[in-house]
């Protein structure tokens, strides 16, 4: 394990290079040529079994290990958003209107440092490695399941992963057993109207003040209609219906987003919404559309796998602390490897200490602590290095 890490800090540069050259040239979701290129190519150069165009644009590439052992898959995404970046970095995005604002170019350059760091040790390691890269997190359906389709996990005895926290402290480890992000839903609504002159509003359907209505409506749904004791969220994210100054719109879209962590809460919303748009509308005599679109299941974490990160995290040069952390309402598609293999999926802490403010997830001007790339690296190759050898300490993680 020390060897491992001595390593893994000889490498480190290198790990920031590769995650500023990935933040230079960011791809979004199902377009990530260039990117699953750059990934295959380093690991043919390290020698390792590569695979390409798994599930779409994802690669497997495998380190079999000396000696006999289990099969562990390691994961780390590798898509960009559709952002434009507000950063005044020397590594700033260079593709417009596309920016790595969520971490995946460094949960990429840590796994990438991390199959160097490994591969020097292959005589002594005991089992497989699975370096499975993952395209499309950021948009349903995702790639996580194509790429299960395809046969990533075939042969699989347990996968790990992480994802960087940029407001969450570097140094800082975060677990949970038992459901850890939200299922994502999408809902698009179109409400039907009829149009007319600004002055004449008594001849019209006014889709926008419908609109109005029904978004107080909505909100209902969780203040009123869902046990406080539970977690659920409703949001409206975009409400256009764009006119010249009078003419009142024939038409309203709205597109919105439900967060849940049981199924039965995740099936009583999608109704509902519909009920209530469906009686909105018919007070005002206006028609809709109306679609449900469900993203990714939640992400639950297998207790046992979970607790031995935990375990083992603070032992991992770098890790200061190792919580256990409350779930959170984002998704994540790794909850569908869980859903086929024991594993875990945990948090790395990646804001600095210096820093007086952290900007979110999918911020224009997102960033993260770079040493954090060297500490996920490290928790997940002790993790790797632990689980071949059947090393699963008792939990003492406060």
């Amino acid at each position: 394990m020390n060897q491992l890490f001595e390593k893994l800090d000889e490498l480190y540069e290198e790990i920031v290079d590769i995650r500023r050259y990935l933040h230079e040239y960011p791809e979004l979701s199902f377009e990530e040529v260039e990117t699953a290129k750059y990934i295959a190519l380093f690991h043919e150069k390290l020698g390792h079994e590569v695979r390409t165009n798994v599930g779409g644009n994802g690669v497997l590439a495998y380190l079999k290990g000396g000696k006999p052992g289990p099969t562990i898959a390691l994961r780390a995404d590798f898509d960009a958003l559709p952002i434009q970046e507000q950063t005044d970095v020397p590594y700033k995005s260079k593709n417009e209107g596309v920016m790595h604002a969520c971490g995946h170019d460094g949960h990429t350059a840590s796994l990438l440092g991390l199959a160097k760091a490994l591969n020097s040790m292959q005589a002594d390691i005991e089992g497989t490695i699975v370096f499975l890269h993952q395209h499309a997190e950021e948009l349903p359906p995702g790639g996580a399941n194509a790429m299960i389709e395809d046969g990533c996990l075939e042969g699989v005895d347990v996968i790990f992963g992480t994802h960087l926290q940029a407001q969450m402290p570097l140094g800082e480890i975060g677990y949970r057993s038992g459901p850890l992000q939200a299922a994502p839903d999408r809902f698009d609504i179109k409400i039907l109207g009829k149009g007319g002159h600004g002055a004449s509003p008594h001849d019209t359907k006014d889709s926008i003040v419908i609109g109005g209505q029904l978004i107080n409506n909505l909100q209902q749904i969780v203040s009123r209609r869902i046990d406080p004791l539970e977690s659920a969220v409703v949001s409206i994210c975009s409400f256009e219906a764009k006119n010249p100054y009078n003419v009142i719109a024939d038409t309203a879209e709205m597109v919105g987003t439900v967060r849940t962590f049981k199924e039965d809460i995740r099936n009583f919303i999608e109704e509902e919404i519909n009920r209530i748009i469906k009686g909105t509308c018919l007070v005002s005599g206006a028609d809709y559309e109306y679609t449900y679109t469900r993203g990714y299941p939640t992400t639950v974490n297998h207790e046992e796998e979970t607790k031995f990160v935990a375990a083992l995290a603070p032992s991992v040069p770098g890790v200061e602390n190792v919580r256990e952390t409350e779930p959170i309402m984002g998704g994540e598609d790794f909850s569908y490897y869980l859903q086929h293999k024991k594993g875990t999926f945990f948090f790395t802490g990646a804001k600095s200490p210096e820093d007086s403010e952290a900007y979110p997830h999918h911020h224009p001007k997102f960033n993260i602590d770079e040493r954090a790339l060297l500490i996920a690296a490290k928790v997940l190759g002790a993790a790797a290095l632990s689980y071949t050898k059947k090393d699963q300490p008792a939990v003492n993680a406060s």
